[in-house]
Formats: structure tokens, C-alpha cells, sequence
């Protein structure tokens, strides 16, 4: 037997209440970070358009939602057709309709709105179409054997590799490694059987180390074969790798992240003191002007939110009594996760720095409202569960 709720009843009013705290966080923090931009974009109230975007997000929860999840499972392929004619049209098109910031062609031009990274929409619909390839694969494989899960495998690999490689062509390796995450996620969560996964993932532990042996051993190969020869992604690894040494170029983002989160000690220096410049300091830094203004405290109740957060996703997927609900949970897990550690991981020097924004605190239009969706999704698979009596 089953209780019936209605949609309003089945919302999540405490996933919504931790997105409110990460709003609140988010025009805080880009607020006291404007007077430490350049005079040319002082003149920019990030902070209003901050806002201004994450009203533009509520309204995309709220059509998100008054779609009926399913019907994202109807149109999965169409919307990785979708996608992938946006990421083709960022090799393809003319430069004053493509952008090219950082050596990476990632942006379209759209104006007075700003630019649009159609690999941010990619991501839902990647985690979409993933859903419903492991769904249908196991209501047609109920009992799967190995043979069964290595036909799964290979239907996400050859779905994948597309965009994989267009992200790699442009070259964007930090949307490149957020993709990974979403398929690794739903990997774990797909029924593939442990012996299977453990090889895969030793396999490729080999192959990073390989990857890291040649970037030591022979960096003139590294950046020639690897890297396709951008050199500012090789100069990323020496920043990482000896900051202090290249602080005047290569390392001076991480040598100054580590110094703002430094000296803000345990309570921090007060709102808007700031006395470290940090390039991007609204956008991939913003986590390191949090630490300085609220010190140890404010980052970690900033990282218990995140977790807060997460935790509350995996409920609400653990919850759903729908396969295809539970792996599109599970995907947007993996992926905000992911950019979580990332960001977090790259301020503070334990990850190389790669351009990853902090998910809804820092500025950022496309990606904001990318992940206001992926919220509006899960929100829509929990409110579509049915709840039994005897459960």
C-alpha cells in the first residue's frame, strides 16, 4: 500500500533550505571579492548578477520539476544529439561566434549575456542518457553474467568517447575529468560486477602512473604527444608540482591561495579585510577569499554544507523505488562531488590547478545554472517517489 502525497508534499525543503545557505554564501563571497578584481571589471556587480542567476536557476528547478522525470528517458538520445551539435560547433564555427579563453575553445559568444559553455549542459545530458543505457540494459540483462557486463561497458564507453574527445580537442582537461566522474559514478552504482570494476580501475591507476612516469622522465614527449603541444597545461604541473620555485609565473595562483587560506588562521581577518590579490578571485578562487575572511571556521562550514548536501542527494537516491530515478541521483553526485574536491583540492595545493569553479558559490552563469537544474532533477525524482506503509 502506498501513502500518497501530492508534488508539494514530496519536496525537499531541506535540500532547498542547504541551496538558500549556498546563495547566501555565494553573494557574500563574491561581493567582498569585486574590490580585489581589476579596475576593468570593477565596474561589474558580480555579486547582483549572482543573484540575478540564481533567480534565472530557480525558475529552471521549477520547469525541471514540473517535467515528469520519465519523460527525460524518452528524450535522452535527442538531448545528447542536442549536445553534441553544440560541442561540434565550437570546432567548426567562425571565431566571432566562438570563444577562446585560456587557450581552450569552450565558449560561445552570446552578447550582452555573456558566453556559454555548452559543455556545462552536457554534463545533465551525458548523466541522462548514461541512466538509460544501465536502466534498459539491466531490465533486458536481469540475471548478468560477465558477458552482460561487459556489453554495459561498452555501451558506455562508445556513448562517452564523443564528447570525451571533443572536450580534449578544445582542450578543457578539467570538464574532461568531471565527464570521468559522472560515468565512474554510475559505474559503481550499475550492478558491474567488483572483479570487473577493480581491474578497470587498477588499469587505469597504471595508466595515470605511466602518464606521470613520462611527464618526469621525458617532458619533451609529454608536452609534444600529450599535451598536443599546449604548453600553458604543462606549466600548470610545474606550478603544482614546485610553486614555490615558479611562484613568479606557473605557481603564483597556488603561492597566493595558500597564502590567503594561511593567514586567515582559525577565525579569519573579517569581511571584505582582505590583503592577498588573487587572480579569479570570484570565479576558481573563491574558496580561498572565504578562508581568509572567516579562516579555518568559514571554509569548514563552507565544506559541511557541500556535505550536507551531497548526503542529502544520496538519500533522496537511496529513497526512489526507480532505477533510472536512482542513477541520474547517482550521476549528479558524482559530479558535483567531484568539483567540490576539485576546486577545494587545487586551492590548497593537493590538486593541480584546472579552472574548475566551486559548484554554486562561485561566479558563473552557465555553470550556476547547470547546476540548478541537476538540483531541479534530483528534486523531481524525490518528489515522484512513492512512499509504501510498511516500508
Amino acid at each position: 500500500m502506498t501513502t500518497e502525497k501530492s508534488p508539494q508534499q514530496q519536496i525537499d525543503f531541506t535540500l532547498l533550505f542547504i541551496m538558500f545557505l549556498l546563495a547566501i554564501v555565494s553573494t557574500i563571497a563574491i561581493n567582498s571579492a569585486e574590490a580585489t578584481l581589476p579596475a576593468t571589471l570593477q565596474a561589474i556587480n558580480f555579486s547582483v548578477k549572482q543573484v540575478q542567476w540564481y533567480i534565472i536557476g530557480a525558475f529552471a528547478v521549477a520547469m525541471t520539476m514540473l517535467i515528469d522525470y520519465d519523460r527525460f528517458r524518452q528524450l535522452s538520445w535527442y538531448l545528447y544529439g542536442f549536445g553534441m551539435v553544440l560541442l561540434l560547433g565550437l570546432e567548426i564555427l567562425p571565431a566571432p561566434i566562438v570563444q577562446t579563453i585560456k587557450g581552450a575553445t569552450s565558449w560561445y559568444k552570446l552578447g550582452p549575456l555573456g558566453n556559454f559553455q555548452p559543455s556545462e549542459l552536457m554534463k545533465i545530458f551525458m548523466i541522462i542518457v548514461l541512466s538509460r543505457i544501465i536502466a534498459d540494459h539491466r531490465e533486458k540483462y536481469p540475471n548478468n553474467t560477465i558477458t552482460d557486463d561487459f556489453l554495459l561497458i561498452g555501451k558506455l564507453a562508445a556513448t562517452a568517447a564523443p564528447p570525451i574527445l571533443l572536450l580534449i580537442r578544445q582542450p578543457d582537461m578539467g570538464m574532461t575529468m568531471v565527464f570521468c566522474a559522472i560515468i565512474a559514478s554510475l559505474i559503481l552504482v550499475s550492478g558491474i560486477k567488483w572483479r570487473i570494476i577493480v581491474t578497470a580501475a587498477s588499469s587505469a591507476l597504471l595508466g595515470i602512473g605511466s602518464i606521470v612516469f613520462i611527464f618526469i622522465k621525458f617532458p619533451d614527449f609529454f608536452l609534444k604527444y600529450i599535451l598536443r603541444g599546449e604548453e600553458y597545461q604543462l606549466d600548470r604541473f610545474y606550478g603544482w608540482l614546485n610553486p614555490y620555485e615558479y611562484s613568479g609565473e606557473q605557481g603564483f595562483q597556488l603561492v597566493k591561495s595558500l597564502l590567503a587560506i594561511g593567514s586567515g588562521e582559525l577565525r579569519g581577518k573579517g569581511y571584505k579585510n582582505l590583503e592577498v590579490y588573487l587572480p579569479e578571485a570570484h570565479t576558481d578562487f573563491i574558496f580561498s577569499i572565504i578562508s581568509e575572511q572567516f579562516g579555518f571556521i568559514g571554509g569548514s562550514i563552507v565544506v559541511s554544507l557541500f556535505f550536507l548536501l551531497i548526503y542529502r542527494m544520496i538519500h533522496i537516491s537511496l529513497e526512489s523505488n526507480d532505477p533510472f530515478g536512482s542513477y541520474l541521483c547517482t550521476g549528479i553526485i558524482g559530479m558535483i562531488t567531484f568539483q567540490v574536491f576539485q576546486n577545494v583540492g587545487m586551492t590548497i595545493g593537493l590538486l593541480p590547478i584546472t579552472g574548475l569553479p566551486l559548484p554554486f558559490v562561485s561566479y558563473g552563469g552557465s555553470s550556476l545554472a547547470t547546476y540548478m537544474v541537476a538540483i531541479g532533477v534530483v528534486l523531481n525524482v524525490r518528489s515522484r517517489t512513492r512512499k509504501y506503509m510498511f516500508d
